[in-house]
């Protein structure tokens, strides 16, 4: 019954690929592309926002489990799922795949008019290996293990056995000349993350005897080259704590780095991301759409490596990873923290493009995305658990998503030309000023008739002159001339809300009087989220 099932599955993708094929140029494969400054993810030669959700991790592992699911984040207004692929069901035996649940998440995403961001769940998963086929368990005399202080042995995979990353790869090469067969025409698949949240748990670095070796040789040449090339403009963590050796450039790892946990970070930072590296490049030869690695944050009060997985690709050791990888297109951080713009900010260092597949699936989450998209220029969002979102009209993202999938192509445009800001505004931080379209703005926090809003949020861009469009709630946008001592006020025209169908504007209600404060402010009602358009004019 089984076979049987594989094979009407097999004979149905046969005839939707049939169908698709030649829909789609090839050259049109997904690919980021950078402008001015500005990189985005490109589809079918066409820039692209992610606004995706990402599955919890064993929804996808069924099909029959998934299908009411496929309604579900439809609902939600996403464009993308992200969602696992597991090592362990792929090549069950060594050297045979299984493709089966890979082909059938990407016909259900078709037929639901969504795009999918694949995780490859290998080598490793928060830390740990417990994606790995059961060959690859069992044998651990080849498959070496990470051994941590007073040398236990962990069930997790070292960075350090060649054997270890030559099987990831071989399955991951696999994997990616599939997807190229089977999806290479249509584009159903955006990108790929490489292993998930990689790093040391429980000590700060893997202390096996092919490790301690490795720690005390001399450091490779190819990162020392890479330090010294880019010594003015690396990362201040990294560049921190090689000026404590007198940035030295021989030497073992705490010769040059200094002793201590934070050496020992920067150590597995070179491990994890040379064998991310190869088992990337291994798949890039068979199919060359973007691929990430993903980052577990340092977090809490005086976090250690080790109490976060020490290694990772977290921005405070990127030069390490930069210097070690060169397929990885992002490293992307999974964004639960609190201190979300400045997250955002640290990983657009070294012109990373932002891309956040994990954040909270919070209203505050769905707030946040604002700065990370208008403030950032992130190719995309994601929130983590979307299938435990049950009530689509009360979700905070599915109103977010559903503005922003308005204004997509405009803020894509408005990217490159830096005419876009996004923002969060709460009690704390009431106030933010920006200049954009030859004026000062001043967003703040809304009042009407003594009632003050006490969380606003959104995205302002520029539409041509004196014009601009604006999306969000409970936050009023004031005009200022940029010059100090100019005698120059600025008033309100008109302000129109309305909606974009199509890519076409569709106008609804001409807002004045207590709507735009008698002409003195663009305003977005707290009890709504909206979208307007506002033109200004000057006088004395």
């Amino acid at each position: 019954m089984y076979n049987q099932k594989i094979l009407l599955l097999s004979i149905f993708t046969l005839i939707l690929s049939t169908q698709f094929c030649g829909a789609q140029n090839n050259n049109g494969i997904p690919q980021l592309v950078k402008t001015g400054g500005v990189t985005q993810l490109y589809v079918d030669k066409k820039p692209f926002l992610i606004l995706g959700g990402e599955l919890n991790n064993s929804t996808s592992s069924s099909i029959a489990y998934m299908q009411p699911i496929w309604k579900q984040v439809k609902a939600l207004n996403f464009n993308t799922v992200l969602t696992p692929l597991s090592w362990d069901l792929i090549e069950p035996k060594e050297g045979e795949f299984d493709f089966t649940l890979v082909d059938s998440l990407i016909i259900n995403a078709r037929q639901n008019n969504m795009h999918l961001v694949f995780l490859w769940l290998a080598s490793w998963k928060n830390g740990m290996s417990s994606y790995a086929p059961l060959w690859v368990k069992e044998n651990y005399k080849k498959y070496l293990r990470v051994k941590i202080q007073n040398g236990q042995t962990q069930e997790v995979l070292s960075t350090l056995a060649d054997a270890n990353w030559q099987a990831d790869s071989k399955a991951f090469a696999a994997l990616m000349k599939h997807i190229r067969e089977f999806d290479g025409t249509i584009h159903t698949v955006l990108m790929m993350q490489v292993e998930n949240e990689v790093g040391i748990l429980g000590d700060s670095r893997d202390r096996s005897d092919a490790a301690n070796a490795a720690f005390n040789s001399p450091i490779p040449k190819e990162l020392i080259n890479y330090l010294v090339k880019n010594k003015d403009n690396l990362v201040p963590e990294v560049k921190k704590q090689w000026e404590q050796s007198g940035f030295k450039t021989s030497g073992n790892w705490e010769t040059v780095f200094g002793k201590g946990v934070n050496c020992d970070e920067l150590f597995m930072a070179w491990n994890y991301a040379g064998y991310v590296n190869k088992v990337t490049e291994a798949g890039k030869k068979e199919y060359p759409i973007p691929m990430y690695a993903n980052a577990w944050l340092d977090q809490g009060t005086d976090p250690k490596p080790g109490d976060y997985p020490s290694g990772g690709p977290l921005a405070r050791v990127m030069d390490i990873w930069k210097a070690g990888t060169t397929a990885i297109d992002i490293f992307a951080p999974d964004l639960y923290v609190s201190e979300y713009e400045e997250r955002c900010q640290k990983f657009t260092q070294h012109s990373n493009p932002l891309f956040i597949p994990e954040m909270n699936s919070s209203d505050d989450g769905a707030r946040n995305i604002f700065i990370a998209v208008g403030k950032y220029n992130a190719i995309g969002v994601s929130p983590f658990g979307i299938d435990h979102i049950k009530d689509a009209e009360k979700s905070g993202f599915s109103n977010s998503y559903a503005i922003l999938e308005q204004l997509s192509p405009l803020i894509l445009d408005k990217q490159l030309k830096h005419e876009v800001t996004g923002f969060v505004i709460d009690e704390k931080n009431p106030v933010i000023t920006c200049q954009m379209g030859g004026y000062e703005l001043e967003i703040s926090l809304d009042e009407l008739f003594g009632h003050k809003s006490k969380l606003g949020y959104g995205i302002v861009m520029t539409d041509g002159d004196n014009k601009f469009i604006g999306a969000g709630s409970g936050f009023r946008v004031q005009f200022y001339p940029i010059a100090k001592n100019s005698k120059t006020i600025i008033g309100v025209s008109n302000i129109n809300e309305g909606v974009f169908k199509d890519g076409n504007w569709i106008a609804g209600r001409r807002l004045n009087g207590d709507e735009n404060d008698q002409g003195r402010a663009w305003r977005f009602s707290p009890w709504q989220v909206g979208v307007e358009k506002c033109t200004v004019y000057k006088y004395e």
